[in-house]
């Protein structure tokens, strides 16, 4: 699991973590899906800590972000079957706008943090411009409650680590919709075309899918995971004190707990961010990848 980042991937990380955007986006400007050429890699996309859809009666957008992904060229969706892990994974969020914007910040600090355990943050930083002033402050944004909020975090499966961040926030929705527009597939898809908070989080995540493509040299610059041997399984150590789950997710049953330094060995399963593993005494189980280097 412990990949070595390059210079080059860590100094674009940290000017990641210190909140790099695009400018927003006002009322009256017409709205495109960024197209790519060619593809940035492959994502697997999951429902990250502020599902805001859910208060709106509407179902988890990873059919829209797939279909994003899909039209504009700039990401592949992830195939499980091929054996092959997704060079990243697109954690979704969506919201107030002051919810979206604390877990962007989270995640930005969390990027942070590893840069200064690291020993790297003070050098890396000294070349990106602003950097000083900023590092280890991150504070929470104001924010308007009728608008709705979407937000999306790049991660590197590796060191689920965040590489990227990308946000939006829409008042009132101004696409089209029905047509053949790059967005109108996955919006159908998701159940969002049929109502008024669904079309804005539409434009929200076209807006914050767009500046996470923005940031295509950051991306591009982070290292790819490469398939564990079948003969030779690649193995995990635990970074800080988690669980051993019974399934893939944050509330099921604890298998055992597990110390900082335990060693396990990944079977090759992965559902999200959460991983199978296997301890010394053969004992199986589940275990998210952010608790592990």
């Amino acid at each position: 699991m412990g990949k070595h980042i390059s210079r080059l991937a860590m100094t674009a990380l940290a000017a990641s973590a210190i909140g790099v955007s695009s400018p927003a986006l006002a009322d009256d400007e017409e709205l495109d899906l960024v197209a790519c050429e060619t593809s940035l890699g492959t994502i697997a996309v999951v429902d990250g800590d502020t599902q805001g859809w859910a208060e709106f009666d509407l179902g988890s957008p990873r059919a829209l972000i797939n279909s994003l992904a899909i039209e504009s060229g700039c990401f592949t969706p992830h195939n499980a079957a091929s054996g092959v892990p997704a060079d990243f994974l697109m954690n979704v969020v969506a919201g107030s706008k002051e919810e979206v914007d604390q877990s962007i910040e989270v995640a930005k600090s969390a990027a942070m943090e590893g840069l200064v355990r690291s020993g790297a943050a003070s050098s890396l930083l000294r070349g990106v411009p602003g950097a000083g002033a900023v590092l280890g402050m991150f504070g929470g944004f104001g924010g308007k409650s009728n608008r709705v909020a979407a937000g999306i975090k790049l991660l590197n499966p590796a060191t689920g680590l965040t590489v990227v961040t990308g946000s939006g926030e829409v008042r009132r929705s101004s696409m089209t919709f029905g047509g053949s527009n790059s967005w109108s597939t996955g919006a159908n898809a998701a159940g969002y075309a049929d109502s008024r908070k669904g079309k804005q989080l539409v434009e929200a995540f076209v807006i914050a899918f767009n500046e996470v493509v923005a940031q295509e040299a950051t991306i591009a610059s982070v290292p790819r995971m490469a398939a564990a041997p079948t003969n030779e399984p690649q193995a995990a150590t635990v970074a800080i004190a988690t669980s051993m789950l019974a399934m893939p997710m944050d509330n099921a049953e604890i298998v055992r707990g597990l110390m900082v330094g335990t060693t396990l060995s990944p079977t090759g399963r992965r559902e999200g961010l959460f991983i199978e593993v296997e301890d010394n005494f053969g004992t199986k189980g589940w275990v998210s990848v952010e608790a592990l280097n």
